[in-house]
């Protein structure tokens, strides 16, 4: 058993009850991925307050809580859709695009922060839109190469860990009134979010070349 899934055995311990809550009052897994977005959407709005007059390292902190929060969400409409047999083509298709979304105004938030302070900081703008690029590739390279019909997981910077990555620098950010641990974590998405994206296309490469190869014998 990896870390990721000891990880989430632990989480889903603590959530059961939750879920068989939700069944219970007939919550569907497609509103709680869309209550995940909207946490989300208010974390980046907290991220954009937290810098219209002067920073507010304590709003940056918040933001990063509600991120985690967010997540868990993102963790409960999968569980919930399994153990409710309410697993649907269109709830995978919901759940991708607002996780998509989700990720894209988060890092947007960020973005803006490093926008609207100091010069010095402009470098770290870049370094969050590259980011922002990384997160989008993995998951395209995925969802690309599972349309070719291979089975696309390689990597260590997918979805889980750049949501924790990001709500956990957001709120030590908040907590020490200083802007490098979220650089940082930029930082460490933009690298390995990419380096995860090309390590992907890597693998499609001789996933499909054996494909082709296994095919061309065939004939």
């Amino acid at each position: 058993m990896n870390y990721r899934d000891y990880l989430q055995k632990l989480i889903y311990g603590g959530i059961d009850p939750l879920i068989h809550g939700m069944i219970h009052l007939g919550i569907t897994p497609n509103i709680i991925t869309f209550l995940g977005f909207l946490g989300n959407i208010f974390a980046t709005a907290l991220f954009i307050s937290s810098v219209q007059y002067k920073i507010n390292y304590a709003t940056i902190g918040w933001g990063g809580f509600v991120i985690l929060v967010a997540g868990l969400f993102d963790m409960m409409d999968g569980r919930l859709a399994r153990t409710s047999n309410k697993t649907s083509s269109f709830g995978a298709l919901w759940d991708s695009t607002l996780d998509r979304y989700s990720e894209l105004v988060t890092l947007f938030g960020i973005v803006l922060i490093f926008a609207s302070t100091t010069a010095e900081w402009f470098w770290c703008t870049i370094v969050s839109f590259t980011a922002m690029v990384g997160s989008v590739m993995v998951s395209y390279v995925r969802a690309r190469a599972e349309g070719l019909g291979i089975e696309c997981k390689v990597g260590f910077m997918q979805r889980p860990e750049r949501v924790v990555v990001t709500a956990i620098t957001a709120i030590i950010s908040g907590c020490t009134n200083n802007l490098w641990w979220l650089a940082g974590g930029m930082i460490t998405i933009a690298f390995l979010a990419n380096l995860t994206a090309f390590w992907r296309i890597w693998h499609c490469y001789h996933e499909l070349k054996r494909k082709d190869s296994n095919i061309s014998s065939s004939n």
